[in-house]
């Protein structure tokens, strides 16, 4: 495939992005040359999320819009892949409806990717098989960055939330053998690479070992001087993993712990299997042995069951925690999950209200918790180039929030000492020491 160009375009989370470099990878491997534009490509793949409503209506819009670049040039390959794909209704409206898409695949096919491409050039390919027992290893990856990573350790998730699609199109909770993923961050490790993220939709539910014991195999790795993680779930932190956190200096003191509702009757509706009085209990313990702490979360507005007094919960937890940040969504009903049957208790507007509430109430927050650290002097570990200003630098904290600053290319890899002249609700200004 030499001289032939191919696009990724990727919706969703770290997940998706981790499964998008390997899909790159695999491009690469082939011979092709990646691009950004649509118009240059041989090859364009969508890979796709279901969690939200509005990232699947994107994908459709922006699919329906090659049908006229698809005419112009025949010969152009165009695929979806991803969660959104695993879903067998969503799989036959796009046969039906794009007939100018070549190839859908699931989640549970990327292993396959060079196949099913190869396979489009003769006929239209449509791969969403049900998950089977084995893991691939040894796929290729092309990363983003030349400073930090990220390491899956495990895929799917047994919890079954009400609300949640994950389950259904990304299956059953299977964890990597301790063997691979240590082979991996030895690999990142001898290639540069300062910082790794250990992925998983619940990562301290990984089944090889405690997670937490993981962990700190991982920070034995030559190398890699920060570990981070994402997600986890309150049901299944424990003491053990709070000890860790606190106490090994390579595993970076920041949490991102979804509550998603500060009410005990809609966390009983999304068959959370925790209670709000659980969850303080656990923030209590993390301030209490990891003061300073950056602590984010998810919460989602509008969950069918909840009611205006359900939401003030919600408002009353982010006060009580203070969140450095938090990432908000408004309920979106999912074909196939509990919660779909369930008719919403409040009007659409007061939804958006409360949702708008929500989000000016954690700016203010996120703005004072940033305002703590100005005059303060923090550790950066550069990563590169500022994505709002090119003439700066930019990296993150320990606790994971973004430092712009000015400095030379030399310093892009290195944790250096910054101290900070400004601050944003979203991100910090400083100067180099």
């Amino acid at each position: 495939m030499s001289g032939k160009k191919a696009h990724v375009i990727t919706y969703g989370c770290a997940q998706n992005e981790n499964d998008s470099e390997r899909l790159r990878g695999m491009l690469l491997d082939m011979g092709y040359t990646l691009t950004n534009k649509n118009d240059e490509a041989d090859v364009i793949l969508f890979n796709t999320c279901a969690v939200r409503e509005n990232a699947e209506q994107r994908v459709y819009s922006n699919i329906g819009a090659l049908k006229a670049l698809k005419a112009q040039n025949p010969e152009i390959l165009i695929g979806v892949c991803g969660c959104m794909v695993q879903q067998n209704h969503v799989t036959q409206h796009i046969k039906n409806r794009f007939p100018h898409i070549d190839f859908v695949f699931g989640t549970h096919a990327i292993s396959r990717f060079p196949q099913i491409l190869h396979s489009a050039t003769q006929q239209r390919i449509f791969d969403i098989a049900a998950c089977n027992e084995s893991l691939s290893e040894g796929m290729p990856h092309d990363r983003m960055s030349t400073v930090i990573a990220t390491v899956s350790i495990m895929y799917g998730c047994n919890n079954f939330c009400s609300y949640c699609i994950v389950p259904h199109v990304r299956g059953r909770e299977k964890s990597r053998s301790v063997r691979d993923i240590i082979y991996e961050a030895e690999g990142l490790a001898a290639q540069g690479y300062k910082e790794i993220t250990l992925l998983g939709q619940n990562v301290n539910s990984y089944s090889e070992i405690p997670f937490y014991k993981l962990l700190e195999l991982v920070s034995k790795v030559d190398g890699i001087e920060r570990i981070r993680f994402i997600s986890s779930h309150p049901k299944d932190v424990t003491d053990n993993l709070i000890y860790t956190i606190a106490s090994n200096p390579k595993v970076c003191k920041q949490l991102h712990l979804p509550f998603q509702a500060g009410s005990n009757n809609v966390l009983s509706a999304m068959n959370r299997r925790y209670t709000r009085e659980d969850y303080l209990k656990i923030i209590k313990q993390l301030k209490a042995k990891i003061p300073g702490i950056t602590l984010t979360s998810d919460v989602i507005v509008g969950f069918p069951t909840e009611t205006n007094d359900d939401f003030e919960q919600t408002i009353d937890m982010v006060k009580t925690v203070e969140f450095d940040m938090l990432f908000t969504f408004l309920y979106s009903r999912r074909k196939g999950t509990p919660a779909e049957k369930i008719e919403p208790v409040l009007a659409p507007d007061e939804i958006k209200n409360n949702f708008d509430k929500l989000l000016a109430l954690q700016n203010e927050i996120s703005a004072k918790q940033n305002n703590r650290l100005v005059g303060k002097t923090v550790k950066v570990l550069v990563e590169g180039e500022s994505k709002n200003d090119k003439k700066s630098l930019s990296g993150r904290t320990d606790g994971g929030k973004i430092v712009n600053f000015k400095g030379s290319d030399t310093l892009i890899g290195k944790i250096i000492d910054v101290k900070i002249t400004n601050a944003a609700s979203w991100s910090l200004s400083g100067s180099v020491l």
